[in-house]
């Protein structure tokens, strides 16, 4: 039976990366007021396989010290993984909102 969940699994990884090189995917985007960020976590083949995973990411992110977490489950096709907003010498962030 353990091995059928192998198996199993690993289609679903397979289909999923499938999905990820089409622009199908679902992707977990979690953004973080403090520190400036955006992580991406996928590819998901499935919203609700996204949707289940979306809590432990949030977890990790929390027991790390992160603050003023948002979560968005979307299509997308992220060309970095975690994304630093950069910020000056004196504190602010730098570019424009």
């Amino acid at each position: 039976m353990k091995n059928n969940q192998n198996i199993f699994s690993g289609l679903l990884n397979e289909f999923a990366r499938l999905l990820n090189k089409l622009g199908l995917a679902w992707w977990v985007e979690v953004a973080t007021g403090s520190p400036r960020c955006t992580y991406y976590f996928g590819p998901f083949s499935s919203v609700e396989e996204a949707n289940a995973a979306q809590a432990g990411y949030v977890e990790d992110l929390e027991n790390e010290g992160a603050q003023g977490i948002v979560v968005d489950i979307k299509r997308c096709k992220p060309d970095q993984l975690t994304i630093e907003e950069p910020v000056s010498p004196s504190g602010s962030l730098v570019g424009q909102w």
